[in-house]
């Protein structure tokens, strides 16, 4: 069953951006929503894959968690 949804035109294009290859907007609407699994932030966020992994991964945990408040989850 497919739903019609309404977004703002700064919505459609942040989701628009973190769209992978032939993945559909369901499709990434679902990886941002599982939010726990640490593959599918990796995948969202390449920059934490350096040598200092951990102080990254610190701070992208924040970032996630400061959105996460925002959207009141």
């Amino acid at each position: 069953m497919t739903k019609t949804i309404s977004l703002s035109d700064e919505a459609y294009d942040i989701l628009k951006r973190m769209k992978t290859g032939k993945e559909s907007f369901s499709d990434t609407i679902k990886k941002l929503a599982g939010r726990g699994k640490l593959s599918e932030v990796l995948d969202l966020y390449p920059e934490i894959m350096d040598k200092e992994y951990e102080k990254s991964a610190k701070e992208l945990r924040k970032k996630i968690d400061a959105k996460l408040k925002d959207m009141g989850l």
